[in-house]
């Protein structure tokens, strides 16, 4: 018998104590047991690697709350009642999504939603913009508790066909937004959007010092666009430069501070980041 029959009957031997086992030990009793049978059958490939991370992601959205993937509060971009049609198409341009919160007085206080593609036509009618009323455009908000299980939204969201929710803390203020691209994101991985489809750009301006930064975006690239100095001998990426400070692989909406750069991690799953938003910082007077 060559060594390669040998090797063979090992693997089947193997494979069948396996199976004795699992038979006497019943069906999985709790989820990391489920999590270790779907690891074992795509060790044996009876599953690719990306329908075993579906899996678990699915498994990981019943125990998450709306709360562990919303965007804070400080961090959504919103339209203003009162803003005039050319602010508001500025902001709708800069900031590429297609959905914003239309606050009050203050971010507490949401009237509505407002869509992108109810603004196309002030886009190229000048008599429009100037007569443009909001208020008959806007579209109901929909609010959601910060307690919520993550694959109860996705049910609700495919039931009212809403994309965007407003999330409330245990008192009824404005905790932030989740949108469905958010949730399906924990099962799916990154989603391109709108701002991954801006011409492949890695770094765009939200406001004068707040920026949207891909994670892969080159040091070297960072350097040129912000006038800095940062080595690209140890990292490539801005990721693996922001990592490296936080000291472990972060989760969405930790903070850190590199130099005059406050990096946001916007989008991250549990394998990378995808997506921070970077503010910088004032300069410290001498």
């Amino acid at each position: 018998m060559s060594d390669e029959d040998d090797s063979e009957q090992s693997r089947s031997s193997g494979n069948w104590l396996r199976q004795i086992g699992m038979s006497l030990a019943g069906p999985p009793r709790d989820r990391d047991e489920l999590v270790e049978v779907l690891k074992e059958a795509q060790e044996n490939e009876l599953l690719d690697v990306d329908a075993l991370w579906m899996m678990q992601g699915v498994l990981k959205v019943s125990e998450q709350q709306v709360r562990d993937i919303m965007v804070p509060r400080s961090q959504m971009v919103v339209v203003e009642s009162d803003a005039a049609a050319a602010d508001i198409l500025s902001i709708a341009i800069e900031s590429g999504h297609s959905r914003f919160p239309v606050i009050g007085e203050s971010r507490d206080e949401v009237v509505g939603i407002l869509l992108a593609k109810d603004m196309l036509q002030l886009a190229e009618d000048r008599q429009e913009s100037e007569a443009f009323e909001l208020g008959a455009v806007l579209r109901p908000a929909v609010y959601v508790p910060e307690s919520k299980r993550v694959n109860v939204l996705l049910k609700e969201f495919k039931a009212s066909r809403n994309h965007m929710a407003v999330v409330v803390d245990e008192y009824g203020g404005v905790a932030g937004l989740v949108t469905i691209e958010d949730a399906l994101e924990q099962i799916v991985g990154e989603i391109d959007d709108e701002y991954d489809q801006a011409e492949g750009a890695n770094i765009l301006r939200q406001e004068h010092n707040r920026f949207l930064i891909r994670s892969l975006t080159p040091v070297e690239e960072f350097n040129e666009y912000f006038d800095t100095e940062f080595s690209d001998e140890d990292f490539d990426t801005i990721g693996g430069l922001v990592v490296h400070e936080f000291g472990h692989m972060p989760k969405r909406g930790e903070t850190t501070i590199i130099d005059r750069f406050q990096f946001n991690v916007q989008r991250a799953d549990s394998r990378r980041i995808h997506l921070f938003q970077m503010t910088v910082l004032p300069e410290a007077s001498e």
